[in-house]
């Protein structure tokens, strides 16, 4: 990366992080300015507004959860293998990602869900991607003959999708420190009842 390139991926590491810490709608010019010690028409070079600012940060966040959860999963072999790495990977790729709070793609979608506009478009996007993708390495399990032929994908998805998210709010708000075991012993039994069972006479 240039001098610019890399100035605005740290102008963006921090908006991320200040996203986990209180959410996108903290982001502002002048609290980033102030944040990463520039200027705030510095920072206007970069991001002439503040939704423009709150855009690159879902996908600056959006790009690094790719990197940290699905790049990963793929060198795992393709079907159930495949789908345990990403769960495993997603229940610890804050963390991984060096920020203190929670879910910056979590946080967008409950901050935007009813806020109709270009910052809400880009969640929506992010959510549609990423359910694609899920469906795509459930149905990979179904062409390797680990899944069923007849399983339901959305509903497989939709199910793995509600355990990461219940994981969420138990870890964070609850501080349920067994939350992680709680959530692959559900996936667990998820990825049971998908499985292709032998036809027995």
């Amino acid at each position: 990366m240039n001098k610019g390139e890399r100035t605005r991926q740290t102008i963006l590491d921090a908006a991320v992080a200040m996203a986990c810490e209180a959410g996108f709608e903290s982001l502002s010019i002048g609290a980033l300015a102030d944040r990463v010690g520039m200027s705030k028409s510095g920072l206007f070079a970069h991001f002439g507004s503040r939704e423009d600012l709150q855009i690159a940060a879902i996908e600056a966040a959006a790009a690094r959860f790719s990197d940290l959860v699905f790049l990963p999963a793929l060198k795992a072999p393709r079907g159930v293998p495949r789908l345990e790495a990403l769960l495993a990977n997603w229940l610890t790729w804050v963390e991984r990602g060096g920020w203190g709070g929670g879910c910056p793609l979590q946080s967008a979608a409950l901050e935007f869900d009813d806020k109709p506009g270009p910052v809400r478009d880009v969640v929506i996007a992010h959510y549609r991607q990423l359910e694609r993708e899920l469906t795509r390495t459930a149905s990979l399990a179904v062409e390797q003959g680990e899944f069923r032929t007849d399983l339901d994908l959305g509903k497989f998805v939709f199910d793995m999708l509600g355990i990461v998210f219940a994981t969420y709010y138990r870890r964070r708000l609850l501080g349920d420190s067994g939350t992680r075991a709680l959530a692959q012993a559900s996936f667990g039994e998820l990825i049971e009842r998908s499985r292709a069972h032998p036809v027995t006479h």
